[in-house]
């Protein structure tokens, strides 16, 4: 029986299956290696490297001017909140007090027996010196009411310290939480920055994020050095007033120092960091923020400004630097360029400021 069974037939077309599967595959394989690299993204150019860097920056700039507001905050509250603890201490001194002086009260009321007056007068054996005695007693009920009046008083004062105490502790948490984001957003966009440069060459990445570029990708002329004391001389002296003239100073005095988020010298600063230590050094307060700063003073024009004035960028108000005269500014662009000199159109203008 076994002679009669019916050859296989599989061999045959599995071999062809088979090898049209690796026709197949080989074709893949060929087309693959022939023009596979035509399907994969083009790298992008050393100016669309720089671009990009550049709108990191500014990103991370926006993200670093709602870190240093929030931080302001946080830091008031934080003050706020040791006063707070500092005036609830004293108050806690005051009750002691008022509390030791109660007990000495009730305990010469408990000592004196606390005899009605009448029983007191007719069991005397001097009523005269009783009678004194009880014009002492009544003013003594006096000051037991004016003691428990001033610990009444120092109790709820105290109470309300703590509320607003626990007030402040909840701002607080809340803008450390607001805090920790800002850094990771800062963070990120600095990370992401990094990445893109490395793909650069060193002579590319010399040309990126120096505060933008030009049409044609190449990167704007910015001097980190070769502004000398002269130079900072005649901006000086063209200041509007002694100020201002210490504010340009100062920003000379500076160039080349490195830039850091949220840095406010003296030897490194963030762009609002440095405008705000400048006119530190000048005798004048400036808020923390580019958005803060530009409300200070006066708004003035383009072509009004001079040396001294702070020169706004970006529609968010997230860059700021000082006007130096003839079209440049000294600023602290971001972390890949120190602080130096560079054009006023290096960037978007938003406006600028009189502050001194």
């Amino acid at each position: 029986m076994g002679t009669h069974r019916r050859p296989r037939q599989r061999a045959t077309g599995g071999g062809r299956a088979r090898t049209a599967a690796t026709l197949t595959l080989a074709g893949a394989a060929t087309a693959a290696g022939l023009g596979g690299t035509g399907h994969a993204d083009p790298q992008p150019t050393a100016a669309q490297v720089r671009a990009k860097v550049d709108k990191l920056y500014q990103e991370a700039e926006v993200a670093t001017e709602k870190y240093n507001g929030t931080k302001e905050k946080a830091d008031a509250a934080e003050r706020r909140l040791e006063e707070l603890r500092d005036e609830a201490a004293r108050k806690e001194d005051r009750l002691n007090t008022a509390r030791e002086a109660l007990g000495a009260v009730a305990a010469a009321q408990y000592r004196s027996g606390g005899l009605d007056p009448a029983l007191q007068l007719a069991l005397s054996s001097d009523p005269d010196r009783y009678l004194d005695g009880a014009a002492f007693a009544e003013r003594a009920g006096s000051r037991q009411s004016a003691a428990v009046g001033r610990v009444r008083k120092e109790l709820r004062d105290i109470e309300q310290l703590r509320g607003a105490a626990r007030i402040e502790v909840a701002s607080l948490t809340s803008r450390r939480a607001e805090l920790r984001r800002h850094r990771e957003t800062v963070n990120g966009k600095l990370e992401a920055a990094r990445r893109l440069l490395s793909r650069l060459t060193a002579e590319e990445r010399a040309g990126a994020g120096a505060g933008g570029a030009t049409a044609d990708g190449a990167p704007r002329a910015s001097r980190a050095s070769s502004a000398g004391p002269r130079e900072g001389l005649a901006a000086s002296a063209q200041a509007p007033n002694p100020r201002a003239a210490a504010a340009v100073a100062y920003a000379y005095q500076k160039l080349g120092s490195p830039y850091v988020w949220g840095a406010t010298g003296p030897n490194a600063f963030d762009c609002s960091g440095l405008t705000q230590a400048a006119y530190r050094a000048a005798g004048i307060s400036l808020p923390r923020t580019t958005y803060a700063q530009i409300d200070t003073g006066r708004r003035v024009s383009r072509s009004e400004l001079l040396p001294g004035d702070l020169v706004f960028f970006y529609s968010g108000i997230s860059h700021v630097g000082i006007y130096v005269g003839n079209g440049q500014m000294i600023h602290a662009p971001n972390p890949s360029a120190p602080v130096r000199v560079a054009p006023v159109d290096e960037m978007p203008f938003a406006g600028a400021a009189r502050v001194a």
